[in-house]
């Protein structure tokens, strides 16, 4: 098997995985919107960005969402367009940035910026769509982006944040065990800086939890 029917396998694999998780888990996170619910998919589509690029996370996106259309979701065309967006913001700006920074720098980076740009985009497609689906004025919705939407997706991108760095570095040495990627030099040796930006970043995701908490219980 050739390097590149393993990569197309592999991402095979990672968008199965994703589809499954999308299918087994879904969990309402926001009391007053029972119908906004977590699924770990977007952990699945980045860490397929970080191990080959923001295409093949954008690739990931539509396809995963495009499952879910069909099988679980009931907003049809409009709820996949939702999907698709909020997934692709979120790998693939993350997988971008890590691009650039091939580094444990670059991809704490890349998702604190994930979680922030999915968050704003998410605010503005919800109000400009979430009408159209739920069939109720656009000032019912406006009402609802700072305590229902945005503790929501920010509760959310932390989740798949800290989710996703637990995560990469097993799945990353799986793919480099089975020669699936030539550049296995992923991270530098552990340093102090390497421990800031841990802390930094554990500490800015907690923060976006906890905002997202309180917000959910006004």
């Amino acid at each position: 098997m050739n390097q590149q029917t393993k990569k197309l396998s592999t991402l095979g694999m990672l968008s199965a995985l994703a589809i499954i998780s999308v299918l087994l888990i879904r969990i309402p996170l926001i009391p007053a919107a029972p119908f906004l619910t977590y699924d770990p998919k977007d952990v699945v589509i980045v860490i397929g960005g970080f191990l080959f690029g923001p295409l093949a996370a954008l690739l990931m996106s539509i396809v995963v969402a495009f499952v879910e259309m069909i099988t679980v979701s009931d907003t049809g065309l409009i709820g996949m367009l939702m999907n698709v967006i909020a997934s692709a913001t979120f790998s693939c700006s993350a997988a971008i940035i890590y691009r650039k920074m091939r580094s444990l720098r670059g991809a704490v980076i890349g998702l604190l910026v994930g979680v922030i740009l999915t968050t704003a985009i998410m605010l503005l497609w919800n109000f400009l769509i979430v009408p159209l689906y739920m069939e109720v004025p656009r000032h019912v919705v406006s009402g609802m982006l700072l305590p229902i939407f945005a503790p929501f997706n920010l509760l959310k991108g932390g989740l798949n944040a800290a989710f996703a760095m637990v995560l990469y570095k097993p799945v990353r040495r799986a793919v480099n065990a089975a020669r699936i990627l030539q550049d296995t030099k992923d991270e530098p040796q552990k340093n102090k800086t390497n421990i800031g930006v841990i802390i930094g970043a554990t500490f800015v995701i907690l923060t976006c939890i906890l905002i997202a908490w309180v917000l959910a219980q006004r």
